[in-house]
């Protein structure tokens, strides 16, 4: 499933959480920071709402509006306009609240902790290569202060597809101007990133950090850290 020496490897693409840095810890504290925003100006409005009821209003709402693809910023907000009209609350007064706790959730979410040889590897990597982020989700490179690492930044949100859709990967193979066999993705999603990329004609690498199976016999090439994937593309 992985590179098989047909072509060189002129870019890679990369995904983003959980593979540069931690996701589930990052989300947990920006969930928590725009909940106790919400709590401390609107408390009545908010208290029947937990974090996880209000996380299941927002899959409600993708789940019902395919046409809001990946714009999870937009389902946030129409999730809570429907908890402030729910209590009574007129949408002008509310706004500010709404707004305010998205950009609380925002501004946590890009508060990362890379996982430790990132950066490094990131540095050496952009030197040789053409790299660009390819991620479903709403992380911002810029925020983070990683975007001078990237020579380009593919959003599904932005693009109105996602992994493991091809259109995805080939808009990043465009933004790098190289073929799809000339660029390795590397990813820790088995369907998004792995199967995903080589559907779209991609070299794949798995990135496994926790040392998980793989579900079959189409084992692809496997790597533990960015650091070992330096090494795989050394090799390969």
């Amino acid at each position: 499933m992985g590179y098989r020496g047909a072509r060189p490897i002129r870019a890679i693409t990369l995904d983003l959480d959980d593979t540069l840095w931690p996701c589930e810890p990052t989300l947990v504290r920006a969930e928590r920071l725009a909940h106790e925003w919400l709590t401390a100006r609107a408390a009545e409005v908010i208290a029947p709402w937990s974090i996880e009821r209000l996380r299941e209003r927002r899959m409600a709402i993708h789940a019902s509006r395919p046409d809001l693809g990946f714009d999870f910023r937009t389902i946030r907000r129409l999730a809570l306009q429907e908890v402030f009209r729910g209590a009574g609350a007129d949408d002008a007064q509310s706004a500010e609240i709404i707004e305010g706790a998205i950009d609380i959730y925002m501004a946590a979410r890009n508060e990362v902790e890379l996982y430790p040889e990132v950066r490094a590897c990131l540095e050496r990597l952009t030197a040789r290569y053409r790299i660009a982020s390819l991620s479903n989700g709403n992380a911002c490179l810029v925020q983070i202060g990683l975007d001078h690492l990237f020579h380009a930044m593919i959003s599904a949100h932005t693009h109105g597809a996602g992994k493991p859709d091809p259109a995805l990967f080939h808009i990043a193979c465009r933004e790098l101007g190289c073929a799809p066999g000339e660029v390795v993705h590397l990813g820790d999603d088995i369907e998004l990133d792995v199967r995903g990329a080589c559907g779209a004609g991609l070299h794949a690498v798995w990135i496994n950090r926790a040392s998980h199976s793989w579900p079959g016999d189409d084992v692809p090439d496997t790597v533990a850290d960015l650091e070992a994937f330096e090494r795989w593309l050394a090799q390969s």
